[in-house]
């Protein structure tokens, strides 16, 4: 049985800054490709009503949407609408195109009644089918 009098070194851990220079590029890479665009926010702004059970809906098309603001203001597509033209300007929208349709972003304070001239302006401007409705889903 030999003695050893000289204990085994151990090496000091380094860190391969190399190595970890590729994959920071890559988490780089990926955050970049990742990353969504917003679209451009509309010069109205208004806090959507809340909803636990809304749901996403992912339409072909982007619709033509109706704001209605605290304040009862109309908006087509960010255009002022003033309420009494809105079911001619309507009616001339679905002639052109047929297959338009619409969606509502009414702000939470916003008049119950504004809301319904706004769904009576649809009816009578000949919009069929449902109306998709945004809402912000509560935390």
């Amino acid at each position: 049985m030999s003695m050893s009098f000289y204990p085994k070194r151990r090496r000091v851990p380094q860190v391969m800054i190399v190595s970890l220079i590729d994959i920071f590029a890559i988490l780089l890479i990926f955050v970049i490709v990742s990353t969504t665009f917003r679209k451009e926010q509309p010069a109205v702004t208004i806090r959507l009503p809340e909803s636990k059970t809304a749901a996403v809906s992912q339409p072909k098309r982007e619709p033509l949407v109706l704001t209605i603001s605290k304040d009862s203001e109309l908006f087509l597509d960010d255009k002022p609408v003033v309420l009494e033209r809105l079911a001619p300007l309507l009616r001339q929208l679905v002639q052109r195109d047929p297959g338009t349709f619409f969606a509502l972003n009414a702000d939470r304070d916003a008049p119950f009644g504004t809301v319904m001239r706004v769904l009576e302006g649809l009816k009578e401007a000949g919009v069929k089918g449902s109306l998709t409705a945004f809402m912000e889903r509560s935390k």
